[in-house]
Formats: C-alpha cells, sequence, structure tokens
C-alpha cells in the first residue's frame, strides 16, 4: 500500500495502530461473506448447514484480500468523513 495518495497527498498511516479499526470493519465484510455463500450453497446444493458452512469458508478464502482492501478504504472514507485531514491539500 502507498504512503500517500498520488493524487490528493492524503497520508494513509496516520500513526501506528491506524487499521485497526478496518480489521473490525473486515470482520463484518468476512462473517457476511461467509454467511451469503453458505446460504446459497445451502439453496443450491441442499446440503446440512455445516457443511454449507465450510463450502462458504472455502469459497470465502479467495475473497479475502479483496475485503481486506476493501475495509481499508471504508475505514479511510469513514475516518475523513468523521474527521477530515484539514492540512492535506488537493492537487485539482
Amino acid at each position: 500500500m502507498y504512503e500517500q495518495c498520488p493524487f490528493c497527498n492524503l497520508k494513509f498511516e496516520r500513526e501506528p495502530g491506524y487499521f485497526l479499526g478496518a480489521m473490525y470493519i473486515g470482520y463484518g465484510l468476512g462473517v457476511v461473506t461467509i454467511a451469503v455463500l453458505a446460504a446459497v450453497v445451502r439453496e443450491v446444493i441442499r446440503w446440512l448447514v455445516i457443511r454449507s458452512t465450510v463450502a462458504g469458508i472455502v469459497l470465502f478464502l479467495p475473497l479475502a484480500p479483496v475485503l481486506t482492501w476493501m475495509a481499508r478504504v471504508l475505514w479511510i472514507y469513514m475516518d475523513q468523513a468523521i474527521d477530515p485531514d484539514r492540512t492535506q491539500r488537493f492537487l485539482f
């Protein structure tokens, strides 16, 4: 991940542990994704709940890096909406 945005010079990691909140968002995204995948598997294949959940977890694994990226982006958006970094100057 870049240290700063190449377009607006926003510093991504303001302090050590800045992305701790992104872990909570990522956890929520992961649980919802696994639940949806397990429900789809259960409806399509008609497996038991345990087997469908395991299948949902296996199907989730390739999506984990994408959801991690999405969690970080959502965390930055939420942080900027709540407490904007007013010292940043936009280039456009």
